[in-house]
């Protein structure tokens, strides 16, 4: 394809022609591009980001192709192709469609409300052996995401998998000619985007556009209102349920086994996983296949090598001051630019190194395959690699940077020296039989099994929310203080720098440094400096709350001249820290005589933003505000960013957000004002049973023997105690845990690194997995059981608890 072709399949206009190009690689992410001569950007115009904006550092860099929204200067792009359509987003759409129209393999397409991305993988590990399959990287199932999934399809391709989400009626019209499936799978219905249908109806029927062309449609019988609009609608079903019009009957049998009735007889199945979903999302399976052709024992054998599908990566402290980037079981092309992608967004460390399996059933042959793995590498912008395999051996001189080969992963560990990793990014990536978990296990910070776990596609859900309060116009601040609310200041700060926050805010000048050693480049706000820290202020660019006159004075004597940005914090009620009204004037004065300090923001602290009790005293707040921020707006050229609220106030107080909010433990999943059912819970703490034993009746547990027990009770020992943040307040029953999602109470009392639970008649065993708070367990209610606030029991989270990052690529 070339870029003269896309009028004619978009129906955009050409703005711009230097010199006619191929298309080959689809940008939509200017943090993520890849300069090449057959690289086009579409400039996509979302609520609060412009892709408009990014054409011209994008042609700076090399990129010389845009297709755009808005009328384009050719003057200043003179070696640029400009094609101008309504819109971007159609636009990808429509050349995606097109490049699947040159292409006759069958093709899969997945939708539902939950499961789509592990029946896609789960499709994948059933079908490799006989196909070369191309399928979306990771959960690439947007609106963007599908057709660059779909861009993928290449010539030695065989098999398409495809999954489509939609958040709102209309969208799936787009995605159908996209992915023109052959096959079409709706895993289930679920809640999931109710908010922007009519009804659960309207839903449903919304995602089975996806398959108007289809010659069969698979879904459980167990969906009523689904079997129900399918028939009505006289799609081609292949159903399969417990149901007696169910085409795949299926029945439940002893041991978990389960039996279909397939061309006239009983066929039994086992599957190696006991849990519903499990069950539902590997029958889709089943299903396909037998449409396939396969044979009821082969997709036995086939079922028994089915492996649980890790959805995302995770970013782990590890040795010597390195970072590892774990994502060890799943390795294909696709997949590999993802994990790049997120590594090469990892500001923290400098160094770069890439630890790689050779990628099985590619498709492609040796030689080319390595080519393209090498040029990804270096596009990477890579310092050091690592191959593991014999085909990266074969074909070793296609890298041109430091490189180590090693034939096996046993190898690998054979000639490993800790001393060769220090202070890097280190990016582990593998195909499952080379268990690369091993490697990651080598390279690992070693600490106690308690960790706190940071779901970053959850933060960013959640800053998008917060967002999406906001006008356009309207700056956002977000606080990292108390290493992030306990969970991590730099990781977090550094996914905060990625999506183009305006501030960050810091308590502490030593916080803002830390992040400034770990390439964290945006203004950062300094909420409580002190003389000591002056230096440190100046040192690393940071920019104080100036909260007194005394601590004015004493930065002027200081910086003697030299220039400073400051943040001027009034007192406006709650009377912690800030500038009283009567100071005013001393404050013009000051600042009009000292021009090297540049006033970046003027801001407040609202007293009982979260409770509509005090709503009256807010307004009186925000009135003193305005009037006083009026007074500094008189010195000359004094045009300070002015902010007043904070999580509760973006989501309560719209009409005070003025130039800027200020973010907390929103970003978190926190829910400070109970009005919000669409935030995600992103820190998870879990600890695991060390020992399960059995007590009589009148036994005790822990010290003091506050925990003697009226009957005989089973009691696990955890691996969390008060020295990792575990209050002494759960003890003697005040708190739960959670036990395979059961929950179990505190008995006796906290111990310095342990505590005892009682899991009596629960299903626990030594090396099982407990939640303190999480999914099922939110901090919120945690907090409550002790008399606290979900932000005592955040930052108690003690710093020898290991954090580790988890993502989808994001």
């Amino acid at each position: 394809m070339q870029f003269t072709d896309l009028p004619a399949i978009t129906g955009g206009k050409l703005l711009a022609l230097h010199r006619d190009q191929p298309v080959i690689t689809l940008i939509t992410d200017s943090r993520k591009a890849v300069v090449d001569e057959g690289s086009v950007f579409f400039a996509i115009s979302g609520t609060r980001h412009d892709g408009h904006a990014f054409i011209r550092p994008l042609y700076e860099a090399g990129i010389t192709q845009f297709v755009v929204e808005s009328e384009f200067d050719r003057k200043n792009f003179p070696s640029a192709n400009v094609l101008k359509v309504n819109s971007t987003v159609n636009a990808l759409q429509q050349i995606a469609g097109h490049h699947r129209q040159q292409f006759s393999l069958p093709v899969i397409g997945i939708t539902g409300s939950n499961g789509k991305t592990i029946v896609k993988e789960w499709l994948y590990q059933l079908l490799a052996p006989d196909y070369n399959i191309v399928k979306n990287p990771g959960s690439y199932n947007s609106q963007i995401g599908v057709p660059l999934s779909v861009w993928q399809i290449q010539a030695h391709h065989q098999l398409g998998i495809f999954e489509a989400g939609i958040s709102k009626p209309g969208e799936m019209e787009n995605l159908q000619p996209v992915i023109r499936p052959d096959y079409g799978i709706f895993t289930n219905i679920g809640s999931a985007h109710d908010e922007h249908f009519l009804n659960r109806q309207q839903k449903i029927d919304e995602k089975l556009r996806l398959f108007t062309t289809v010659k069969k449609i698979i879904y459980s019988t167990g969906y009523a209102d689904l079997h129900l609009s399918v028939k009505s609608n006289r799609l081609p079903a292949f159903s399969w349920g417990t149901s007696a019009d169910a085409d795949l009957p299926v029945r439940k049998e002893k041991n978990d086994q389960y039996a279909i009735y397939w061309k006239e007889q009983w066929h039994r199945l086992s599957f190696p996983f006991s849990d519903e979903a499990g069950i539902e999302n590997a029958m889709h399976g089943v299903a396909l296949m037998l449409l396939l052709g396969y044979d009821p024992r082969q997709i036995q054998q086939r079922l028994t090598s089915l492996r649980s599908v890790s959805m995302r990566l995770e970013v782990k402290e590890g040795i010597n001051g390195c970072l590892v980037i774990d994502d060890t079981y799943n390795n294909d092309l696709a997949g590999l630019q993802i994990s790049l992608d997120f590594l090469a967004h990892q500001q923290q460390r400098k160094k770069r190194t890439v630890i790689l399996s050779d990628i099985l059933q590619s498709g492609l042959d040796e030689e080319r395959l390595v080519q393209t793995v090498a040029g990804k590498i270096k596009a990477s912008g890579v310092q050091r690699f690592v191959g593991i395999g014999d085909v990266l051996n074969r074909h070793k001189r296609f890298f041109n940077l430091p490189a180590d080969f090693f034939l096996t992963t046993d190898d690998f560990i054979n000639h490993f020296t800790a001393d060769r990793f220090s202070d890097e990014v280190i990016l582990v990536k593998g195909s499952r039989p080379f268990q690369f978990e091993r490697i990651t296990a080598l390279l690992q910070q070693r600490v106690h099994g308690t960790v706190l776990e940071i779901d970053l596609g959850a933060v960013v859900h959640n800053l998008n929310y917060f967002k999406s309060k906001l006008k356009p116009q309207t700056k956002l601040m977000v606080m990292v203080k108390a290493l992030a609310y306990g969970s991590g200041s730099v990781q977090v700060a550094n996914l905060l720098q990625y999506h183009r926050v305006h501030y960050l805010g810091v308590a502490y000048a030593d916080e803002g440094a830390e992040l400034r050693k770990n390439n964290i480049t945006i203004p950062i706000m300094v909420m409580n400096p002190s003389t000591e820290s002056f230096d440190s202020l100046l040192t690393n660019t940071l920019e104080p709350s100036v909260y007194s006159m005394g601590l004015l004075k004493e930065l002027i004597r200081f910086l003697n001249g030299r220039p400073m940005s400051v943040h001027v914090k009034l007192d406006t009620g709650m009377h912690r820290l800030g500038i009283d009204e009567e100071n005013l004037t001393e404050l013009l004065e000051l600042l009009t005589s000292h021009r090297n300090l540049r006033v970046a923001s003027v801001f407040s602290h609202l007293s009982g933003a979260d409770e509509e009790q005090f709503d009256s005293f807010t307004a009186q707040q925000a009135d003193r505000f305005l009037a006083m921020t009026a007074r500094l707006e008189q010195i000359p050229g004094v045009e300070p960013i002015r902010h007043l609220v904070n999580t509760s106030g973006i989501l309560r107080f719209p009409h005070y957000h003025f130039d800027m909010v200020r973010l907390g433990i929103g970003l978190y999943g926190v829910d400070t004002v109970k009005e919000s059912n669409t935030l995600k819970q992103a820190v998870t703490l879990k600890t695991t049973i060390s020992q399960i034993r059995n007590i009589n009746a009148g036994e005790s547990v822990g010290y003091s023997r506050k925990g003697i027990s009226d009957k005989a009770r089973t009691i696990a020992t955890i691996a969390i105690g008060y020295a990792d943040g575990y209050s002494r307040a759960f003890g003697n029953g005040k708190g739960v845990v959670l036990v395979n999602g059961k929950r179990a109470p505190v008995v006796g009392n906290v111990c310095m690194d342990m505590t005892m639970i009682d899991v009596t008649g629960l299903d626990a065993h030594e090396g099982d997995s407990v939640v303190i708070f999480g999914a099922g367990l939110p901090v919120t209610e945690v907090a409550e059981r002790i008399g606290t606030i979900p932000y005592e029991i955040l930052t108690n989270t003690s710093d020898r608890v290991r954090r580790v990052f988890v993502a989808e690529g994001i």
